[in-house]
């Protein structure tokens, strides 16, 4: 086995005395090495949540079987919802985009330095406007015209290249375009779309417009899991910056893109890193 193959449990449950002693139990009894450990419990829900990860370096039990005796020696009987990672497994990812570039610019830019450990084997848009970036960064583009007649058949094209290319999960960088329930039922909780955080108040393309007109005073973005309920998925990550009446439009459009990138990157880091476990429709995120 990887000397360095880590495996990483998200496990959700009805919250009872000695879960954590049961899980840690599981992977001392078979040789593994905790290496961190964060649990939570919610009170209102009576739900704990547990994200642990050990070292595989001397555990017992074959990769492929770890699953199977969690789920018969210990998720059956503390009915125990979870969903098991391997640290030496690289995610692949597929970029969705439109004509704006300043989120694809900083995701590439983290991809090209080494900052994550992902594999982008393509990027998907609707204009032709940015094939000139994926080329630079020597990544596949595939332009697929939407248009409201052919919505279905672009899907269905899209969801054959990702099934070729193997893909793990999606990010939505500025994609422009609403998919439909089938298209987010094909990858539950594995598209992150980002968006600016004026929603619900200022709709529509021109959003920062729209704000400076209303003299606002903070504005921010939010990422999160789409869902067939549009823009209402699972929050991944938020923030904010506080702006005034000495910012003009050119200013508030430059520190929101700003904040898309920042936030949007922590939601794929989070991501990549199994730090995030979807309950209903929340996110507990663990550190």
């Amino acid at each position: 086995m990887n000397n360095n193959a880590h495996a990483i449990i998200l496990i959700s449950s009805p919250d009872r005395p000695g879960l954590v002693a049961a899980v840690t139990d599981f992977i001392n009894i078979n040789g593994g090495n905790i290496i961190n450990l964060e649990q939570h419990v919610d009170k209102q829900e009576n739900t704990f949540f547990m994200r642990i990860e050990w070292d595989l370096s001397n555990f017992i039990i074959p990769k492929e079987k770890i699953s199977d005796y969690f789920q018969t020696l210990y998720a059956n009987k503390y009915n125990m919802t979870f969903r098991l990672y391997f640290n030496d497994h690289t995610p692949r990812m597929a970029v969705f985009v439109s004509k704006m570039s300043h989120c694809l610019f900083d995701i590439l830019a983290r991809y090209t330095a080494g900052e994550w450990k992902v594999e982008i084997p393509l990027i998907i848009s609707n204009h032709e406007d940015l094939r000139w970036v994926a080329e630079r960064f020597g990544i596949e583009y595939h332009v697929l015209k939407l248009n409201k007649d052919n919505k279905d058949e672009i899907e269905a094209k899209q969801l054959v290249l990702l099934e070729e290319k193997k893909i793990d999960f999606i990010v939505l960088a500025r994609y422009m375009q609403i998919l439909t329930d089938k298209f987010i039922e094909s990858y539950p909780n594995k598209i992150i779309n980002i968006h600016h955080s004026f929603l619900p108040a200022f709709v529509g393309a021109r959003p920062y417009h729209a704000a400076y007109e209303r003299g606002v005073k903070i504005i921010g973005a939010t990422s999160h899991y789409v869902t067939t309920e549009l823009d209402a998925g699972p929050i991944i990550e938020q923030d904010i910056t506080r702006i005034s009446h000495r910012d003009s439009v050119e200013n508030l459009v430059r520190k929101g893109q700003d904040l898309e990138k920042i936030v949007l990157s922590h939601a794929i880091e989070s991501h990549l890193k199994r730090r995030i476990l979807v309950y209903k429709n929340k996110t507990i995120l663990f550190s």
